[in-house]
């Protein structure tokens, strides 16, 4: 019977054309397209006295194709390079593949090559920024994955009323969940804000004074002396011109009443407008805040005449948000800064050797977060690889000295480290 077909070669043209194989019997087989021949393997095989084909090396293996390379803003996933093997690409977060995202190791003109080119990963872009009635942005060459823009109003006629913007100032190039280019929030509003002149009976502005209360513009006001104050102190004026909080009233001082203490970085519980004499109440300082002995909530109590039994203030401890990105192996090219506010987008790269992992592109978010992570600089394949050889390299030629060392010095009976033997003496 014929020989079993094999993977990787097939046969010669004169074996194939064989009808019968009696003992004796060679055939010989040639490697199919894509593999290549083993040198010292024998394509050979006879037909034995048993009637079975003598048994075989591979004599074939699989021919590679080279490395396609470096995928910018990209990964490039690539488990093995010979023939009928397939690299897979992916791009970095905000950006997306233009070009095929997968290829494989084919025979191209009697040798082996990919069957495709390596993509492209482009900046996933945005719509235009919307636009605002009376006002603008900042315009940029191209609006994509990150660009950030600011807008602001336009400057009134004289005579007019000046506009407020009203909202958060800039928007920033983000993804949504399909990983469509889409813009963080909405653009803010130009608008004619004014909040009437507030008066206080009773009391007086000690900040704030000014001959028109736009949106953003706040004021505070004490009691005149023999009143306490119930509401709150600093009012500030709303984008739908009105005062918020409500403003204040001043209550005269009487014998058995007071006012709600005052408190910073902390808070009166219950709140109440007013209270009689001989009530208590808490105070509670904020997070990271404490009283000067130490305590996080104590107890006062009113003793007429506006008095409490104790005035404490909180005292807060500072807490900073380190916003420098930690960047091992990189740097930041474009957009440095001691420190960053919200919007604040910056540029990053590795160093020499290493391979960015994550966007380079990424935008301060607040309290020392970044969107997307701060990226990771990685070894490059290459880099990786050049170690590999060296190191193989290396440990053979350590091995070569030992060798040498110990084992190479024949008729010598020289005592070595490697040699020394130990003898016993006859009496």
């Amino acid at each position: 019977m014929p020989p079993e077909r094999l993977q990787y070669a097939e046969l010669t043209e004169s074996s194939s054309a064989k009808q019968s194989f009696p003992v004796g019997t060679t055939v010989t087989y040639v490697c199919r397209p894509g593999y290549m021949k083993i040198p010292g393997k024998s394509p050979d095989r006879t037909c034995g006295e048993d009637l079975r084909w003598s048994q075989t090396e591979e004599f074939c293996t699989a021919r590679k194709c080279t490395h396609p390379g470096e995928l910018e803003n990209g990964i490039v996933h690539v488990t093995d390079l010979t023939f009928g093997s397939q690299a897979t690409f992916s791009c970095h977060t905000g950006f997306r593949i233009r070009g095929s995202s997968e290829i494989t190791c084919v025979v191209k003109n009697k040798a082996v090559d990919w069957d495709g080119v390596v993509p492209f990963c482009e900046r996933v872009p945005c719509e235009p920024p919307p636009s605002i009635a009376n006002g603008y942005y900042t315009e940029a060459p191209e609006y994509v994955y990150q660009t950030t823009v600011t807008y602001r109003c336009n400057d009134a006629q004289r005579g007019e009323d000046p506009y407020s913007l009203v909202g958060t100032p800039s928007i920033f190039c983000t993804l949504d969940g399909d990983l469509n280019g889409v813009w963080s929030g909405p653009p803010p509003q130009c608008k004619v804000v004014k909040c009437e002149n507030p008066k206080v009976q009773n009391g007086k502005k000690v900040t704030g004074f000014g001959p028109l209360y736009s949106y953003g513009y706040s004021v505070r006001f004490e009691c005149d002396p023999g009143y306490f104050m119930i509401g709150r102190d600093v009012i500030t004026c709303q984008e739908d011109n009105t005062w918020h909080p409500p403003k204040p009233t001043c209550e005269k001082i009487t014998e058995d009443s007071c006012g709600a203490p005052k408190i910073s970085h902390g808070q009166v519980i219950p709140l109440q407008s007013e209270y009689k004499q001989g009530e208590s109440v808490q105070l509670r300082c904020d997070l990271h805040c404490a009283f000067p002995d130490g305590a996080e909530e104590i107890t006062v109590t009113c003793e007429g005449q506006n008095r409490w039994s104790s005035v404490q203030n909180c005292a807060c401890k500072p807490v900073h948000h380190d916003s420098s990105p930690v960047i091992s192996h990189g740097r930041v090219i474009y957009g440095q800064k001691p420190e960053y506010a919200v919007g604040d987008t910056i540029t990053i790269e590795c160093y020499a050797g290493y391979t960015l992992h994550g966007a380079d592109r990424i935008v301060y978010m607040g309290e020392g977060k970044w969107s997307p992570e701060v990226p990771t600089c990685h070894l490059s394949a290459y880099v990786i690889a050049i170690i590999c050889v060296i190191t193989v390299v290396l440990v053979f030629l350590a091995a070569f000295w030992v060798y040498k060392k110990c084992f190479s010095q024949e008729g010598k009976s020289d005592s070595t480290a490697c040699t020394a033997k130990y003898t016993s003496c006859k009496a």
